[in-house]
């Protein structure tokens, strides 16, 4: 089934209100949204179940659909794919609380080979650890957003022994100082941003959990500014 076909269908599930909670839909209703046989439009249902975009409870005439984890991401990507066409934004401001992470920030940090990629590509090579930003409520749209954006990729690789993931950073400034945001390819909907930077955050800026942060994220690519 093409990707565009399962948008469409996505789009109409939703505006009925299959995001949010289960609808009762019929194939002869679907098949007037999308202008399709209701045949086709059964069969469209079935295979999008099968890859997992919706989940169906069957009833004798009727069925009820609700959208899952997997459509919404699909449908958020198409989102914000137009809001950067029709936008011409090149900074995004997000706001959030300090936090301690888990340790997590040194996966990336202190392993050579994304150390070299940081070098080559970001222009410096960063402090072990991250730091760790709650990103507020208000901001969490902008923020996912943010993980829709393609930004400067960090390649994942593979050794004798794993697979390490990849990522993307973007440029960031706080309080005037200059840093880059990393975002896992595997993020799971986290609201914890996590920074890198040549220096460390919390010392150079006077930082403590609970503080709270503005960061300019810098959307278009380019070089590193010490």
């Amino acid at each position: 089934m093409k990707e565009e076909k399962c948008l469409k269908i996505l789009k109409e599930l939703a505006l009925l209100g299959a995001i949010d909670k289960e609808i009762i839909v019929t194939s002869s209703h679907l098949s007037e949204l999308i202008n399709s046989s209701q045949q086709s439009a059964s069969r469209y249902l079935i295979e999008m179940e099968k890859s997992g975009y919706i989940e169906r409870k069957l009833g004798v005439k009727r069925q009820r659909i609700k959208i899952t984890e997997k459509g919404k991401k699909l449908l958020e990507k198409e989102y914000f794919d137009y809001r950067k066409i029709f936008s011409k934004k090149r900074e995004m401001v997000l706001k959030g609380t300090i936090t301690s992470g888990l340790g997590e920030g040194k996966y990336y940090t202190c392993i050579d080979e994304y150390v070299k990629q940081f070098v080559e590509k970001l222009g410096f090579r960063p402090i072990p650890g991250t730091l760790n930003v709650r990103i507020w409520g208000e901001y969490i749209d902008r923020f996912r957003e943010l993980e829709s954006t393609e930004g400067i990729e960090i390649r994942g690789f593979a050794t004798e022994d794993r697979t390490f993931g990849g990522a993307k950073c973007f440029f960031v400034k706080i309080k005037g100082l200059n840093a880059a945001a990393i975002i896992p390819n595997r993020s799971h909907h986290s609201d914890i941003l996590e920074i890198i930077a040549p220096y460390r955050l919390r010392e150079k800026l006077n930082l403590k959990d609970g503080d709270n942060i503005e960061i300019k994220v810098i959307l278009r690519k380019g070089k590193y500014e010490k």
